[in-house]
């Protein structure tokens, strides 16, 4: 497994091994003794979650206040743009972000530890994204931020598209008026 730094140092890029030839592909898509090294730590996930979606859909950002959830991303089919904002008020780096291409032909997953805002726009005529969670859903402590918040200018690629958002990212608050981390 290849890692790849991003410019917020502890969220990965992790590009697995991939085995292909005239057949198709093989590639082991989870190893917990490569994982934890990858990232320096023991990790446990308790929760997969796997979601569909249409080109131009924009799922985020979430995250949850409590039972803050680290998460393993990949594609199983599509493209997406896929956003990762940090929200711990202490960190140097608090209200920055990092926007990586996941595909089902890239291969790659994105590593998001707890006390990370997640989030996702669809580029391909489908995306289907699949992701383990260190801690399981809690919609007593779910939260969002608007996608479109100009204090964190992600550069979406939107291609003049407006984006499609359910109505609770369309009413998320930004990052001013938001619940964080501490």
């Amino acid at each position: 497994m290849n890692v790849i730094e991003t410019d917020l140092p502890e969220v990965l890029v992790l590009e697995p091994t991939v085995h292909g030839d005239d057949r198709g592909f093989f590639f082991e898509a989870w190893n917990q003794r490569e994982f934890d090294r990858a990232v320096g730590d023991s990790v446990t996930f308790v929760q997969d979650n796997h979601s569909r979606s249409q080109a131009g859909v924009l799922r985020g950002l979430h995250y949850q206040i409590r039972h803050a959830q680290g998460k393993l991303i990949r594609v199983s089919a599509g493209t997406v743009y896929d956003v990762a904002v940090d929200l711990r008020r202490g960190s140097p780096r608090f209200g920055e972000w990092v926007g990586v291409e996941l595909s089902s032909e890239n291969q790659r997953q994105l590593w998001i530890p707890a006390g990370f805002a997640h989030g996702f726009y669809v580029v391909s005529e489908i995306g289907e994204v699949l992701y383990k969670a260190t801690d399981y859903y809690t919609s007593e402590w779910d939260r969002a931020i608007r996608w479109d918040d100009p204090e964190l200018g992600i550069d979406w690629p939107l291609r003049g598209n407006k984006p499609i958002l359910s109505a609770k990212d369309g009413a998320a608050p930004f990052l001013q008026q938001a619940d964080l981390y501490e």
